[in-house]
């Protein structure tokens, strides 16, 4: 999708070596696993720093219109989150207190018809069908034309066989409705998740109140971004969920399970404080990368197996596994994460099945390497936002790039890239990752224009403005 010209963003260039530390939003992936566990809960819990983007404001609308109360809570003080200790200049504004949602567990009425805008976003849509079949109510799911063809139908099918109901037309996909008979059975069930990890962890996070609890079995080719069901596991299990791998897992050739046992039992997610997005770091450690410059980011966890003392919820360690291959110098330290650019892009191969979010921004460094790279374990991407594959191939290549789509992934050939090759803006397809590429190869490639810029409001609404301040651009 190319925008009008009110909603084409020039993509500032960079005179030299970038210099600048950067406050990241908040993620999205907690912020959204956080709020369906607070919904479940059995007492009132506290979501201090959460992201507040299109997807996360989602998630809250559609939770409070079954029934759930969440609201601002403004006494949480920045000298209680060690994540807002670090002093310092930092890109973008600095909060001077942590935001805070207070939400408390509640139904809509009996026999109610409720309405849920899932927008573009994975995790409202696979998230809560299974919240909504606790209810006594009937949810009805849609959102953007794209949210329609994305993938959705597993977790229904699996729902259905666990005792809920739900009118899809026989689509397997949204538009959809929920008939909420007030519990969920619960019990065993199997299905291919290789579509997204979504899947496994939208029945995860709803199956403590389910009568039996779960068993999941998924069967099919590798699951997609599984450090995100190790994340929702990790959540679960911190708000007292028993949560174990399925007695009779089988480990495919890389060692991953492919089942999970979640028994019946009681929610308390507490108090919990969101940590910086890592997905929303790629094109700021890209910039360090292309430019041969340094970019700090205060609050960066440490990689392990969190939450606490500092260890992340996300894949800390796999991302930047991926730029140090490509040539970055990346140290974390009590202050966070500083990753300096060496003057050398390499190209590389790497399977980027653990940190698909990053592909769309890799492929624009890719693209200004030195050498070429292959990037795999990416089939499922093209059921995001976008095509991103194919939408990737298209736009850098109508900047004279060489970038050819496989079936799992991109090959992509550096040549010199010039804006005024292509006919228009380079398209976002309402794809924020498309944006955050296109502000990448802007760096290094003049004039680039990106259309529908606004679509990054997803997940990083002061994106632009962000980029700029690193740029020391005040426009």
């Amino acid at each position: 999708m190319q925008g009008d010209d009110q909603e084409t963003w020039a993509a500032p260039t960079a005179a030299g070596p970038v210099s600048a530390r950067i406050w990241l939003p908040a993620s999205k992936s907690i912020t959204n696993r956080a709020l369906v566990l607070a919904a479940l809960s059995d007492q009132p819990a506290r979501i201090a720093n959460p992201l507040r983007a299109r997807d996360t404001l989602l998630a809250a609308a559609a939770l409070r219109a079954m029934g759930t109360e969440v609201a601002d809570d403004a006494d949480v003080s920045a000298a209680g989150s060690a994540a807002l200790s670090i002093p310092g200049p930092i890109a973008g504004s600095v909060p001077g207190s942590v935001p805070a949602w207070r939400v408390t567990a509640g139904q809509p009425p009996a026999g109610s018809w409720v309405g849920v805008d899932a927008g573009n976003a994975g995790t409202v849509m696979r998230f809560l069908p299974a919240v909504a079949a606790l209810t006594s109510a009937a949810v009805h799911f849609d959102g953007d034309v794209r949210i329609r063809q994305r993938p959705v139908g597993p977790i229904l099918a699996a729902l259905r066989e666990l005792g809920a109901s739900i009118d899809d037309g026989g689509r397997g996909a949204a538009p959809f409705t929920v008939l909420g008979r007030g519990r969920v059975r619960g019990g065993a069930v199997t299905l291919d998740a290789s579509g997204s990890s979504q899947l496994i962890s939208g029945l995860l996070l709803a199956a403590p109140r389910f009568d039996e609890g779960i068993e999941i079995r998924h069967e099919g080719p590798p699951v997609p971004s599984a450090p995100h069901i190790a994340m929702t596991v990790r959540m679960l299990q911190a708000a007292g969920a028993d949560v174990t791998l399925a007695p009779s897992t089988r480990s495919g050739a890389d060692g991953r399970p492919d089942g999970w046992r979640v028994r019946p039992g009681r929610l308390d997610l507490g108090s919990v404080t969101v940590e910086p997005d890592l997905s929303n770091a790629g094109p700021f450690l890209a910039a360090a990368l292309v430019t041969g410059g340094t970019i700090g980011l205060p609050g960066w966890p440490r990689a392990g197996n969190g939450p606490g003392n500092g260890q992340s919820l996300q894949a800390a360690e796999p991302i930047l596994d991926v730029l140090t291959g490509m040539g970055a110098r990346c140290e974390v330290g009590p202050d966070g994460l500083t990753i300096s650019g060496t003057g050398t892009v390499r190209g590389i191969a790497a399977d980027l099945r653990d940190v698909a979010e990053l592909a769309p921004v890799l492929t624009a460094v890719a693209a200004l390497a030195e050498g070429p790279s292959v990037f795999t374990g990416l089939a499922h991407t093209r059921r995001h936002e976008t095509d991103r594959l194919a939408a990737l191939a298209k736009e850098i290549n109508a900047l004279g790039g060489d970038v050819t789509e496989l079936p799992d992934g991109l090959q992509v050939r550096p040549r010199p890239l010039r804006a005024h090759a292509a006919d228009g803006p380079f398209g976002s397809y309402d794809d924020h990752r498309m944006v955050m590429a296109a502000a990448v190869l802007g760096l290094a490639v003049p004039g680039v224009r990106v259309g529908n810029v606004q679509t990054v409001a997803k997940t990083f609404p002061e994106f632009t403005d962000v980029w700029a301040g690193m740029l020391g651009d005040e426009r």
